[in-house]
């Protein structure tokens, strides 16, 4: 058995090293391809290092199984797959092999001399290096062999922890590195490519707030204990930066790249005086307990805020100067790596200016640290950031946009609204475009819908209107966009997410997805705002269509295909088929159907459905929207789904469905009054 992803086949993944992180990322492998039959083979030199790794990887699946996390059926098939060994010529015939041995640079080349004559000639190599250029680490292979190399960099904890960094080298295939993105983002990671500086480009983040931790404290500042509770709260972190340093091992690794960093990044780098006392003493850092309260001053407060956060927008404008990686992803990086606020989109909240000011004074006490070029820029300016949430890739003549907000399953909000019509307008004067695919950010959702926060602020029912009018500005150009639209659901649709793949040409689905499609808005209240009433009774018929929009139910993929909604399942690379399709429909090899505006037949009273807890205004409201909606030429139809989505923000049902989201979340259900 295998796994297959475009042309790229996986039948066995070695691991080299069975330290502190290679046991994580084979157990993230096993859990990624269990069920097709692939083996994880973990190789060190050391019997004792292997007998701690296999302990180590039981363990998390013994306690993924007590917790279900993961299925009794599953976590057997993880453990069958996993082999812990000293023997190197287990890992001939690999697919993939990732070295994540100590950070030693004569080790590592070492092991990928013997990789190179042991492994195939197809097999990708990859070091999981945390700081180390590709071109210091693969310098010595043959040409062909650095052509399939790339430094693929995890982060703690390497199975649960979402980041990797591709850094390819200067001599990687162009392909290999469009495959690896593509191959993580398909098991679950969140891949950002990354030029190949030392560090990369979150290291320098993480590993430069605890610098400034440590110099606060030097310059008294406050204690550890003050210093990591208030730089938590100042960047939104999960933990300080003194916690993360003892959660991770992480003082000899600091140590060294610190000092590494004064001449291969800039001269405010150094490992600072308080490491160099914690590496000689062997203690952990002093940090705060669970739960405990650790006193600072308003003061206190004040100053470690303004210090940590202009270290933070400086570390993070240098890195986005340096070119090494797109705003964009520096920012999902960050946020999704390092598990705090994001950092462009931070200072655009504070306001660009105020964050050019915290930058300035850190520079101004602290010889050597940048003022970034694109901070300046940006203030100069008198605009936020753009932060791009839908990401344009082109294949040839075919177009492929990716709805990317994984923290939140891709949800629809102004920005994502505002892009995807920007992008549909210029791809409609881009003559070297033939056709577009569309399709979301990661294996488990498309669009998850419109983000509820963006709904909470509707405040009468002018406002709904216009909300609805406005939502449905980016389908309906790409409906009308002249070209093919492809949408590949690469997970559910839900709500929004349905809307605008309905206004797409053709639909294709990820294979086996027990749930699909789904119009929620029932749960939360409201009426379908951006299309749903007009098209879906459109493409699936009346009946389908009205058990759908009135009771939320979703639907599998396959009952999706059954009805019409979708044309196929895919399996494997849902996004090439998706291109292949679009290709073959632009060049008139395909047919494609597109969507009947014309006014429909429908009954002057719908079937029953069983509503239970659901809001009887509400679906008052759906019903008039089909009925009288679907009788209307489609874009009369659409505009008095509006008029019906304002007046449901009218209703007091809307504000409970909608609060009772916002406060309990999706599984809790509104206590409707039906008025």
């Amino acid at each position: 058995m295998s796994y297959r992803f475009g042309d790229l086949q996986i039948d066995t993944v070695g691991v080299v090293g069975s330290g502190n992180i290679g046991p994580d990322i084979a157990l993230y492998f096993a859990k990624a391809f269990h069920a097709y039959g692939v083996a994880v083979v973990v190789v060190d030199v050391s019997e004792e290092a292997v007998a701690r790794g296999r302990a180590k990887a039981e363990q998390k699946i013994a306690k993924g199984r007590e917790s279900g996390a993961f299925k009794p059926d599953a976590a057997d098939a993880m453990l069958a797959a996993l082999t812990f060994t000293t023997d190197y010529a287990q890992l001939a015939g690999a697919s993939l092999v990732v070295e994540a041995a100590t950070e030693n640079l004569d080790i590592k080349r070492k092991i990928f001399a013997q990789l190179e004559s042991l492994c195939g000639p197809d097999a990708i190599l990859a070091s999981n290096s945390s700081h180390i250029e590709p071109e210091e680490i693969f310098g010595g292979l043959a040409a062909a062999t650095r052509a399939r190399t790339a430094v693929i960099h995890y982060f703690f904890p390497a199975e649960r922890n979402p980041l990797v960094e591709i850094v390819p080298g200067r001599d990687t295939d162009a392909v290999l590195t469009r495959r690896l993105m593509g191959l993580y983002e398909e098991i679950g990671k969140i891949p950002v490519l990354v030029g190949g500086r030392f560090g990369y480009a979150v290291n320098p983040v993480f590993e430069g707030l605890f610098l400034a931790a440590a110099l606060a404290v030097e310059e008294g500042l406050g204690t550890t204990k003050q210093v990591d509770t208030v730089a938590r709260r100042a960047l939104g972190l999960g933990i300080g930066p003194f916690t993360a340093m003892n959660l991770t091992g992480g003082n000899p690794i600091t140590n060294h790249s610190l000092d590494v960093m004064t001449s291969k990044i800039g001269p405010w780098f150094r490992s600072p005086r308080l490491m160099k006392e914690a590496m000689a003493s062997g203690t952990p850092w002093a940090v705060p307990k669970r739960d405990e309260q650790v006193e600072v001053t308003d003061a206190q407060e004040q100053a470690i805020a303004d210090t940590m956060q202009g270290a933070y927008f400086g570390l993070a404008g240098e890195i986005l100067d340096s070119g090494i990686i797109t705003l964009a992803d520096l920012e999902l990086g960050v946020e999704n790596g390092l598990a705090m606020r994001a950092p462009f989109g931070f200072m655009n909240d504070i306001g660009v200016n105020r964050a050019l000011a915290l930058v300035q004074a850190y520079a101004a006490s602290h010889p050597g640290f940048p003022v970034p070029r694109c901070i300046e820029a940006q203030a100069k300016a008198g605009a936020p950031f753009r932060i791009e949430h839908v990401i344009r890739r082109d294949d040839g003549d075919v177009a492929i946009l990716t709805i990317r907000r994984p923290k939140v399953l891709n949800a629809l909000n102004d920005d994502v609204y505002d892009q995807l019509a920007a992008h549909a307008t210029a791809l409609g004067d881009d003559t070297k475009i033939a056709a577009v695919v569309l399709t979301g950010f990661g294996p488990k959702s498309f669009v998850s819908g419109a983000d509820v926060n963006f709904l909470a602020k509707i405040g009468s029912p002018a406002e709904g209107v216009t909300t609805s009018e406005g939502s449905k500005v980016p389908g309906n150009l790409l409906e009308n966009l002249g070209k093919p639209v492809i949408c590949a659901l690469n997970g559910f649709a839900f709500g929004g997410g349905n809307e605008i793949a309905m206004c797409c040409t053709a639909r294709l689905v990820r294979k086996g997805l027990s749930v699909a499609v789904a119009q929620p808005e029932p749960n939360l209240g409201i009426v379908p705002g951006a299309g749903a009433t007009q098209r879906l009774p459109r493409l699936v018929g009346v009946e389908k269509a009205a058990e759908m929009l009135r009771t939320g139910r979703a639907i599998s993929g396959r009952e999706a295909v059954a009805c019409g909604l979708v044309r196929e399942e895919v399996e494997g690379d849902l996004v090439g088929a998706a291109v292949t399709l679009a290709r073959a429909a632009a060049r008139g090899e395909v047919a494609l159907t597109p969507i009947d505006r014309s006014p429909m037949v429908t009954p002057d009273a719908l079937p029953t459905v069983e509503l239970g807890h659901l809001s009887r205004a509400t679906d008052a409201l759906i019903c008039s929207a089909i009925i009288q909606g679907c009788r209307r030429p489609l874009a009369e139809g659409l505009r008095l789904e509006s008029e019906l989505f304002g007046e449901c923000c009218a209703t007091a049902d809307m504000r409970i469905g909608v609060d009772n989201f916002v406060a309990n979340g999706p599984r809790a259900k509104a206590e409707f009054v039906h008025r």
